[in-house]
């Protein structure tokens, strides 16, 4: 039996989820010398290679740790989440383990792919979205690494009282872009976290976490067609 389809609808607005999406957090190391620098501290290269693995790993341990997300919800419950966290780890002196919390945003930065992505979307006339479940103040690193100049709305989990996968979060970040779900394409690296909004008929692309300075975000412009400043420049 043969059925017909409705024609996909364009997407004219896409969603990006922020940590390993847009934005690494960075190499483990690079945060404890950070850290080190702000409160030193004596680390045994046994206890420092157990720290640097524990950190790189931190936010997915949460996962574990804090399934419903309420790090997410305020300051408050970021820093205590995160300090319970080491504390059930690689136990460290309570002024240093402050002081990895306070460098906690320093070492991350924007994929080497993201901007130009950003650009080719806006461009292209995409509106372009940041949906986060975060319990930081992080718009001072979308400034800093270049993202806010190209995109359109934030909306954060602890600014509105409901994190990823509710469906919730999803309805604010449409409302923020003017865009029904039919037309909105959501990016996030968390099968779980970044697929909420399937429900409201949003498309949407998992790219895992990756290791090192491209995420691969090439494959949103590659997905809708959207040729590059340099396919452009050929034509």
């Amino acid at each position: 039996m043969h059925t017909d389809f409705p024609a996909l609808e364009p997407v004219r607005g896409v969603i990006f989820d922020l940590h390993a999406t847009l934005v690494d957090q960075g190499h483990a190391g690079e945060w404890v010398d950070r850290a080190l620098a702000r409160q030193p501290n004596e680390l045994s290269a046994v206890e420092r290679s157990h720290l640097e693995f524990f950190l790189d790993r931190i936010w997915e341990t949460a996962r574990i740790q804090d399934p419903q997300s309420s790090r997410d919800l305020s300051f408050a419950d970021h820093r205590r989440v995160f300090h319970e966290l080491l504390a059930a780890g690689p136990a460290v002196p309570t002024d240093f383990a402050e002081a990895l919390y306070e460098v906690l945003l320093d070492t991350w930065h924007a994929y080497a792919d993201t901007v130009p992505t950003l650009r080719t979307l806006k461009n292209a006339g995409i509106r372009i979205g940041v949906l986060s479940n975060i319990g930081v103040p992080i718009r001072p690193v979308l400034d800093r690494e270049g993202i806010s100049e190209w995109i359109d709305a934030v909306v954060l989990s602890y600014e509105i009282g409901v994190v990823k996968p509710d469906p919730g979060i999803f309805e604010a970040a449409l409302l923020a872009l003017e865009l029904p779900a039919h037309n909105t394409l959501m990016v996030g690296d968390s099968g779980r976290d970044d697929t909420g909004g399937i429900a409201l008929g949003i498309r949407t692309l998992i790219l895992p976490r990756t290791k090192g300075p491209v995420h691969g975000l090439d494959a949103v412009t590659r997905m809708l067609a959207v040729p590059s400043s340099a396919d452009s420049a050929r034509r």
